[in-house]
Parts: structure tokens; C-alpha cells; sequence
């Protein structure tokens, strides 16, 4: 999440009882633009036993169409327009199938004729390379050697190839370490389609182009990306009308099962009372649940939603407890009772931080208690040692504040990945999204998670750095810590438009670690390297227009926000 995102920051005197007055920042966080009593008032009329009918024989008649297609690539252009329409999770089975057999076919001509990969153009080569990678197929980089001419650049005879550019501009987001001619199959793609994009006469492949130049399909949030291609296959000529209709009637009837969760966090949220007696913190419960919802958006993972959207407010509380209005002795006593972890260490606290403690506390060892009677592990000290560390951070960023101190680069990545929050987050998205009954917590995945396991780093660094991006300035302006972008200029004495470039070339780099880390096997299971890989990707769309999550979502944001979880699709036909 955001670390001090304030609207602005100036001191202010304030006396509780029992202590002496003193001097504090003050945060002037905006209020909600979601406040519990709109978010309670939200219903949806997309439920019930009709529309589950009505969904049901439209998901009987895709079914249908998919297994009448024959053609390798009419089969991969429908699971592509399934996946980003929203609906591939009701079509699993079928989707493995179909990517089984183009990749034993591939295999077998490869086999038959003694080549890299088989001779299709560009757009096809692309396609079987993106979603064949993205389902942790070994697709290898040659497959993009036919496109070269004997001088070992792209062929010219491509650049007028729309189709194929973007194609190849797509998949090459799913590089890899050492695989340098995807990076420069992007580069030469992103160059021709942003010429032919001022000359284009094809409305809709326009939109697609500008809309991926953007922000790359695997970098973008799965749920937005299906709220806006619904919109965009509609415009299509060759559009089905029967899974377009499936894809509106199946985002309305999921946005009403989320309308239900806003609703349940909400309601916890107002029952702490944080809101009012800590006025001082963020009541940000939208912003929040959608970190959850872009990271298991599927209708199965409601309660993981809800208790991670938890964790998601949690955090940001404790942020803004170091942050807005915590002084550094304030924070130093803290620090030291959730080091002992003793409820009697609260006798020394203000009674703003007796309310924090008690209450993380009760969290944790609740969360230790259910895991333990659901997976028969104790993982207590294991939680403790999570909530102790990120603590440990914020305290130390208060530090370097204070005493005006400015990190080298090295210094602040190694420290700024962890204080971001995302390993917290990621660590309790192990827990709440593992079945004990088919993948059950193991000492040994325990122990990835606390080594911080690739899984764990890079989703966090990209982050850190998407947060950088879209944040730094307003928070350096209102006294925060310098971040990685004037760090960076600070250091070498580059422009803030170079840094800013080097920033994005720093999220590129951990893309392909973090690619990496999917494609290799490791001990956790598929479910969790999607919401690890998620959380990148709700990052990019939080903080691309800036700060998302500590303001109230400003601008495209809120509107998409209300997109995804307020307004329904109109549909062609009513119940």
C-alpha cells in the first residue's frame, strides 16, 4: 500500500489524558468516497434462481461452440477472447485440453521437420507462444528466429503487419533472463505500432493497439481487463453473441456476490470502531477490497476476499499509525510490546496504540487459532515474527525522516520491498487460500515464505516501484522520505525524467524474475502463483494514474472502481 499519502502534512499540538502535550504530524487524510451507509445500500438484481438458469445454458451453449472448433488457431483465439472476457475459469478443463494438444502438435512437427518451432506468421507464432507460456508451457525464445532477416533484425516486410505486432508486442512481456530478442521483438513492435496507429483505418484494432501501448496485457488487472474488453468485443464484427452475452450476465451476477463482500468488510470495519476513536487513519474499505478482488476475482474465493481485504485495512492502519500520528518514543514503546507480544505491555502505551495493539493481537492469534484447527498447524510465532518485521520497517523509515537521512539506491530497494506491505499481504494470501484437503500448509512452504521466496520478492518490488511511480512526488513534497526516484536522481544526478525511466526499466527487470518464478516449479501451488502474480498487476492499475489507495480514487480510477463493483452491464435481455 501507499505510505503517506496525505492531502497534506503540517504539525499540530494535541493532549490526551494523562499525557503531556505534544507535537505530532497531522495526516488530513479526505474522507471515503464510499461511506458505509452507500456501500450498505448497494443490491444487485442479477441473483436468484432464473439467472443462474439463464447462465447456466448460456455456459452449456460455449461449451458447445468450443468443441466444435478444429482449427489450432480459431481454438487459441477463443481461449484468448475466454480469458480476457472474464469467463476461462468455467472453461478449465477445456482450456487444457486445447493448449495439451497445440503443444503435442508443435512438438511432433518440430520432431518431423527438424525446426525451432513450425512456420505460421506472426500473429499465430505469438499467440501459441503468449498463452502456451502463460499456462507454464516451455515455449522457447527461437520460436521468433523465422521473423528475422539475414542480418539478424525483424524483417521489414512485418512493419505494416498490425495484427502480428501486437501479437508479438504482447508476448513478449513473458520474457524471461537471457532472452533479449523478445525484448527486441517489443522494441521493434512498440516503435511500428505507434507509427501505423496515426494512419490506421481499423477503428478497432486501433483501441486494441492504444489500449495495450498503454499498459501490456500481462501486466494488466484480470478483472478491469474483462470490464473493458466486454466492452471492446462487442464492437468486433466477428463477435459471438452468445459469449459476449454469457461474458455481461457473468460479470453482473460476480459484481453482485462482490456487492455482498463490500458489504461484510464494511460492516466489520465499522464494528472496531477505528474509524472513530483513531479519526487519524485512512477509512479506505474500497481501495482495500479492491487489492483483494484483483487478486482472486474468481466467485470461490469470497471469503479469502474478505479476510485479506482485512489484512489490506490492518496494514494500512498500521502505517498510518507510524506515519501520521505516532511519535518516534510512541513508536519505540510499540515496537516493543508486539516484540513481546504481551497484552500487559500495553499499560505503557497511549491509549490510541492500546486500541491498535489489542486489536492486531486478537487478529493474529484468531488467524493462528483457525489455521490451526483448519490445518493442523501452529503458526503463531510465525505470524508474530511477519507482523514484528513490518513494524521494524515502518519504525525504521520513521527514523530515516527524522534524522533527514537519504539511503543510497541499494539501501532503500534491499529495505523498500518489504516495507511496502506486499510480503504481509502475500504471506496471508498462502494461508487463506490453501484447501488443507488438497494442498495442505507445510513447514517447508513456511519456510519459503519466510526467506521470502522469489514468488514473494518481486510481485512485492514491482510494488514498491508501480507505488513510486505514481506517489513519490506528492509524498516528498509533504515531508515523507525521498523514494526510489529521487534517490535515484540524488545518487547520480539524472533528471527526474531519467529517473522515472529507470524506475520503469527496474519494473521490467522484475517482471522477468517474477516470470521466472511462475515458470519454475516450486512449493506452491497454482492459485497462489496467480495471486502472487495478481498482485503486480493490481499494483500497475492502483498506482498508473497516481495514488489509488491512501487518497480517495481520483479520476479514472474511481470511475473504474465503480465499473467494476457499482454499475451493472446492460444487457439485451431481461428476467
Amino acid at each position: 500500500m501507499t505510505r503517506n499519502t496525505s492531502s497534506s502534512s503540517v504539525t499540530k499540538k494535541k493532549t490526551q489524558p494523562g499525557d503531556q502535550t505534544i507535537v505530532r504530524r497531522l495526516a488530513s487524510y479526505r474522507p471515503p468516497v464510499w461511506k458505509y451507509d452507500y456501500l450498505q445500500s448497494l443490491t444487485s438484481t442479477y441473483v436468484g434462481e432464473s439467472y443462474e438458469k439463464w447462465a447456466a445454458k448460456l455456459k452449456k451453449d460455449v461449451k458447445m461452440m468450443i468443441e466444435k472448433l478444429e482449427e489450432p488457431l480459431e481454438k487459441l483465439e477463443l481461449v484468448d477472447s475466454l480469458q480476457r472476457l472474464g469467463v476461462s475459469y468455467h472453461f478449465e478443463a477445456e482450456i487444457r485440453r486445447i493448449l495439451e494438444s497445440i503443444h503435442t502438435d508443435i512438438d511432433h512437427e518440430r520432431a518431423i521437420y527438424d525446426l525451432d518451432w513450425p512456420r505460421r506468421d506472426l500473429y499465430a507464432i505469438a499467440l501459441e507462444f503468449r498463452r502456451l507460456r502463460q499456462h507454464r508451457y516451455d515455449v522457447p525464445k527461437v520460436v521468433f528466429n523465422n521473423f528475422k532477416d539475414k542480418f539478424g533484425q525483424f524483417k521489414e516486410s512485418l512493419t505494416e503487419d498490425i495484427k502480428g505486432l501486437l501479437s508479438s508486442y504482447e508476448s513478449s512481456y513473458l520474457l524471461m533472463d537471457g532472452e533479449s530478442i523478445l525484448e527486441v521483438a517489443r522494441d521493434f513492435a512498440t516503435k511500428h505500432l505507434k507509427e501505423n496507429l496515426k494512419t490506421s483505418t481499423d477503428p478497432n484494432l486501433a483501441m486494441l493497439v492504444s489500449h495495450a501501448l498503454e499498459l501490456p496485457l500481462h501486466w494488466t488487472m484480470p478483472r478491469m481487463e474483462a470490464r473493458w474488453f466486454i466492452d471492446a468485443y462487442e464492437r468486433r464484427f466477428d463477435m459471438n453473441p452468445t459469449l459476449l452475452e454469457f461474458a455481461k450476465l457473468n460479470f453482473n451476477m460476480a459484481q453482485a456476490i462482490r456487492q455482498e463482500d463490500l458489504k461484510h468488510v464494511s460492516r466489520w470495519w465499522e464494528s472496531t470502531r477505528w474509524g472513530k476513536r483513531l479519526p487519524f487513519m485512512r477509512d479506505r474499505v474500497m481501495e482495500n477490497y479492491l487489492w483483494s478482488l484483483g487478486e482472486a476475482y474468481e466467485p470461490q474465493f469470497q471469503y479469502y476476499r474478505r479476510m485479506e481485504t482485512r489484512i489490506n485495512i490492518l496494514t494500512t492502519c498500521l502505517d498510518d499509525v507510524c506515519d501520521a500520528d505516532g511519535t518516534l518514543n510512541e513508536l519505540e514503546l510499540f515496537t516493543d510490546a508486539v516484540d513481546r507480544w504481551d497484552v500487559n505491555a500495553v499499560e505503557h502505551l497511549p491509549n490510541y496504540m492500546k486500541i491498535c495493539f489489542l486489536g492486531y493481537y486478537n487478529w493474529i492469534n484468531e488467524m493462528a487459532y483457525d489455521t490451526l484447527k483448519e490445518h493442523g498447524v501452529h503458526i503463531l510465532s510465525f505470524l508474530k515474527r511477519k507482523w514484528q518485521d513490518l513494524i521494524h520497517c515502518y519504525v525504521k523509515e520513521v527514523n530515516w525522516a527524522h534524522s533527514g537521512e537519504i539511503p543510497t539506491m541499494e539501501e532503500y530497494m534491499n529495505h523498500a520491498w518489504t516495507s511496502i506491505v506486499a510480503p504481509m499481504m502475500l504471506t496471508h494470501a498462502y494461508l487463506l487460500s490453501t484447501n488443507p484437503s488438497v494442498n495442505p500448509i507445510t513447514q517447508e512452504k513456511l519456510d519459503s515464505l519466510e526467506n521470502y521466496h522469489d514468488l514473494i520478492k518481486w510481485p512485492s518490488l514491482i510494488v514498491r516501484l508501480a507505488n513510486d511511480l505514481g506517489t513519490s512526488w506528492d509524498e516528498v513534497e509533504r515531508g515523507d522520505n525521498p523514494k526510489s526516484i529521487q534517490i535515484y536522481m540524488h545518487d547520480t544526478g539524472a533528471s527526474a525524467k531519467d529517473a522515472r525511466d529507470h524506475v520503469k526499466h527496474l519494473i521490467s527487470e522484475a517482471w522477468k524474475k517474477l516470470n521466472e518464478a511462475r515458470f519454475v516449479d516450486s512449493h506452491f501451488n497454482r492459485i497462489f502463483v496467480e495471486i502472487a502474480t495478481n498482485l503486480a498487476r493490481v499494483s500497475q492499475f492502483m498506482y498508473q494514474h497516481g495514488d489509488g489507495h491512501g487518497h480517495d480514487v481520483a479520476g479514472k480510477n474511481k470511475k473504474h472502481a465503480s465499473l467494476l463493483l457499482i454499475k451493472p452491464i446492460p444487457l439485451h435481455r431481461q428476467i
